[in-house]
């Protein structure tokens, strides 16, 4: 990690000391959420078309929208005390917007896990069957076919630019 990434995970996010301020941060926070989920929503239809490739281009845009919903949820989070009496009314909906979000979040968390151990699951099974095939098919002393002998394993390679 770089110094300059070092000195900005460090800081903590500043301090929200208006109710105006506070509201500029929920407007912005509700901007950041619309945005996130469309980010997501595209995401998971190019997952379920396995246009990966397409699902990594994505990643720079959907880490900025995170890292700025990160930062307004922390100083709203850390200024709430102060403001909860001014902000009242406008905290139920706020909570009930990041509940929605959070929720959204965790399905497409699920979709991609289920996407990366299904593809694991292949390569796994295409690197069985190549040493598998690459094994001679004998019978050991036990009656029962050997583990393959690793002068017989071949390499899988496998390219990430398609």
């Amino acid at each position: 990690m770089t110094d300059q990434a070092a000195a900005v995970q460090e800081t903590p996010p500043r301090a929200i000391t208006s109710v105006d301020e506070a509201r500029d941060v929920i407007r912005m926070l509700d901007e950041t959420i619309t945005a996130l989920v469309e980010v997501i929503e595209e995401e998971d239809r190019l997952v379920r078309a396995g246009k990966l490739s397409e699902v990594a281009r994505l990643s720079p845009t959907k880490t900025g929208y995170a890292r700025r919903y990160l930062s307004g949820s922390l100083r709203l989070r850390d200024s709430l005390p102060r403001l909860r009496g001014e902000l009242g009314g406008e905290l139920p909906a706020v909570k009930a917007r990041h509940a929605a979000f959070q929720d959204r979040l965790q399905s497409n968390l699920t979709a991609l896990a289920t996407a990366h151990a299904v593809s694991e699951g292949i390569v796994r099974g295409v690197a069985g069957e190549l040493t598998r095939t690459a094994s001679p098919q004998t019978y050991g002393a036990s009656g029962r076919t050997p583990m393959p002998d690793s002068r017989h394993v071949r390499p899988l390679a496998v390219s990430r630019t398609l």
